[in-house]
């Protein structure tokens, strides 16, 4: 998955693959090196995290326990 540099603290890159209309695989490089990907993550909450005024914050609120994860890197 091809990812985007940000200018965020926590998270140095982001990747989205739209799996289905309004589903997809949200990817995340995080400052410490680890890329973890996050499944089922809505379109609308992928374009709502990338506008956020602090993408941790929204990470920490609305992503992070909330949808199934695996590491890949």
């Amino acid at each position: 998955m091809n990812r985007i540099p940000v200018s965020s603290n926590g998270i140095t890159e982001v990747g989205y693959h739209q799996d289905t209309d309004t589903l997809g695989t949200l990817e995340l490089k995080f400052s410490n090196g680890g890329v973890y990907e996050f499944f089922n993550v809505p379109t609308t909450m992928y374009n709502e995290f990338m506008h956020a005024p602090s993408r941790e914050d929204y990470y920490f609120t609305n992503i992070g326990k909330r949808f199934p994860c695996t590491r890949v890197a």
